[in-house]
């Protein structure tokens, strides 16, 4: 086969994952999360083209689109794969999948390409890659001819949380290739079990492929605005170290829609445009991991249909998920019920109720709790660090600094910091010394005094910190210099 460019994947990564908290939080959602195998989704996601066709070429690295929030972890999740030349688009504000994937197709124009784009969320399962690879190949020749294709999910039981496509019998396309008849939201119960009795609908993937000059086209004619604010926001976008930033004042003025409403319920409707739609059969064990009980549909399960992660024991119980991260949990006579513990937060739910876990993250929201937001372990550019205890007028915290890493340099005016090396070696800046601590030995910053913490060996960086003083608040921090381009006050401990 003759292929004037190669398939580029583009990794949609935003999303907050709210339907799975506690374990997703918005500060580090689900797509950033090991849940199901071994690596993270993200990882899983940007690996999933491996050795697809090799008649077929791939470009060497992904376009990812996530949030400027997340796009440190998202850069050091795909190095740890061997992925390094992604090209990461940040997003200022989230405007969903139609201007995410806008900004992927306007900088393959950049670079002078105009291959087929393979759009892929970053927060997918895929079980039977060899199924996956299958689909893809039927859909790259219609996109490669100039047609847009998504991938409708063969569905195996009435589902309530997914949004169906409603498609005509095969025809001279293909086998598993089939002309789209209409969209469907998530449906009620007797809905869905109408649906899959029908036999004609199919879950939406979310998973689209389309040249990316036809998806420039056609995004043109369903939704100029969309696509006049994107080019105004690329034409403004800057390069920050290994990141693309969109202009913030331009993409601030996209309006936000998904490729479905945007497109794809349009496009059938405007023939005059001349991009034709296309759904592939897709039957590759796929599930958006959107809810607690998509999760237990995938992971191993007992002959009771109870499934478990990390420390956890059930007696008497069925069709039931526990997770552990921090403790023992265990259940004594349970049905459909799922709980999942994390150092600060306890979720107890119905599995047949798991739609609903977003509601409770609206509330934590509108009371301003921030367990809505962050975990107690929070991740940075150089590592992470776990708030492991905190009272009046103290807060103690176990902080590990990746090799090579380094904090900025900063200062406090409220708080003094007690620094103990458990593992490792510390390089540290003290007001105007700058000294070397092996394990077991400490250092004092008194307050208000210039300091820095760095890692200038091969292994991890382990110490407690112990903070003291009248306030402990992370908006506590003057930055005077920084290898990551943070701004002063932006991103609390440095």
């Amino acid at each position: 086969m003759t292929v004037a460019q190669p398939l580029l994947p583009v990794i949609l990564c935003g999303g907050s994952g709210t339907r799975l908290w506690p374990l997703s939080r918005e500060a580090y959602p689900k797509q950033f999360l090991t849940l199901a195998g071994s690596r993270t989704m993200l990882q899983d996601t940007a690996l999933r083209l491996q050795g697809w066709a090799p008649e077929i070429g791939i470009a060497a690295d992904p376009i990812l689109v996530c949030n400027t929030e997340h796009r440190f972890v998202a850069a050091s999740q795909l190095l740890a794969v061997g992925i390094r030349k992604a090209r990461v688009l940040l997003e200022p504000v989230g405007r969903n999948t139609a201007p995410a994937l806008t900004l992927a197709a306007l900088q393959a124009g950049v670079e002078g390409h105009d291959p087929v784009m393979l759009a892929m969320p970053a927060d997918h399962v895929v079980q039977d890659l060899p199924a996956f690879h299958a689909a893809v190949r039927r859909a790259f020749s219609i996109a490669e001819a100039g047609g847009l294709v998504t991938f409708a999910v063969v569905p195996d039981r009435p589902e309530t949380g997914y949004g169906y496509i409603q498609c005509h019998p095969v025809g001279a396309e293909g086998p598993g290739i089939h002309r789209i008849a209409s969209f469907a939201e998530k449906p009620d119960a007797p809905t869905a079990q109408r649906y899959l009795d029908a036999g004609d609908y199919f879950w939406n993937s979310g998973l689209f492929m389309v040249r990316a000059s036809q998806w420039i086209a056609a995004i043109r004619a369903c939704r100029p605005d969309i696509l006049s604010a994107c080019e105004s926001a690329m034409q403004g976008a800057q390069r920050d170290l290994d990141f693309i930033r969109p202009d913030v004042t331009a993409f601030e003025a996209c309006p936000s829609d998904s490729i479905d409403y945007a497109v794809m319920e349009r496009l059938p409707l405007m023939p005059e445009v001349g991009i034709p739609t296309f759904a592939v059969a897709l039957q590759a064990g796929w599930s958006d991991l959107g809810a607690w009980d998509a999760l237990w549909n995938v992971l191993e399960r007992d002959s009771d249909g109870n499934a478990t992660v990390g420390d956890a024991l059930l007696e008497n119980s069925e069709n039931t998920l526990l997770m552990s991260t921090h403790r023992l949990v265990a259940g004594v006579g349970l049905d459909h019920i799922v709980v999942v513990e994390t150092p600060d937060a306890v979720l107890v739910a119905d599995k047949r109720r798991t739609q609903d876990v977003k509601h409770i993250v609206a509330r934590l929201k509108q009371e301003g709790h921030a367990l809505a937001h962050h975990h107690r372990k929070v991740h940075r550019p150089w590592g992470w660090y776990d708030a492991i205890d905190s009272g009046e007028r103290f807060q103690v915290k176990r902080i590990v600094v990746n090799p090579g890493a380094r904090l900025s340099m900063q200062m406090h005016y409220h708080r003094a910091e007690h620094w103990v090396v458990v593992r490792g070696t510390a390089e540290i800046t003290n007001g105007g010394d700058t000294y070397l601590l092996a394990q077991n030995e400490s250092t004092f910053i008194p307050v208000g005094r210039r300091h820095r913490l760095a890692n200038p060996g091969k292994t991890p960086l382990e110490i407690i910190e112990v903070q003291s003083g009248d306030y402990l608040g992370e908006d506590d921090i003057v930055r005077f210099d920084d290898i990551y381009g943070r701004s002063t006050n932006a991103e609390g401990l440095s």
